[in-house]
């Protein structure tokens, strides 16, 4: 784990600048969730619109939106693919994702392009040195 003052950078996934973060599984499909820095800009959450099992996204598209105390914020697909499955945990407890924002994801896609889509983003270090530019 990265420590960038308050906030965490968990090592071997891949961020994009909106704060989103992926994992990539042994069986080639994703992880999707928000970083520890998007958890705490937006404040205790009350609310996950999870996406719908089946969609096709692209990279960019809005993916969900999550609502807190302060504000409605999107989450956007870090990566192009289709949704395989959602973490239905957050319907009744999005909270989680304030207590541990790496352990608890928001969408699993089979990506579509992640080879090249992967070169996009950043990795922990890199991740880390733009939070400092914040």
């Amino acid at each position: 784990m990265i420590e960038v003052g308050e906030y965490k950078v968990k090592e071997g996934l891949y961020y994009t600048k909106d704060h989103e973060w992926v994992q990539v599984l042994e069986d080639g499909t994703v992880l999707v969730g928000i970083s520890d820095y998007a958890q705490k800009e937006l404040g205790d959450l009350a609310y996950v619109e999870l996406p719908e099992v089946g969609k096709e996204v692209s990279k960019g598209d809005v993916l969900c939106e999550l609502e807190s105390v302060k504000a409605v914020s999107e989450v956007y697909a870090p990566v192009s693919g289709e949704i395989v499955e959602v973490n239905e945990e957050l319907e009744d407890s999005p909270e989680v994702l304030n207590e541990d924002p790496y352990e608890n994801w928001i969408a699993k896609l089979k990506p579509s392009n992640l080879d090249e889509e992967l070169k996009e983003l950043m990795d922990a270090e890199a991740y880390a040195e733009y939070l400092k530019s914040l």
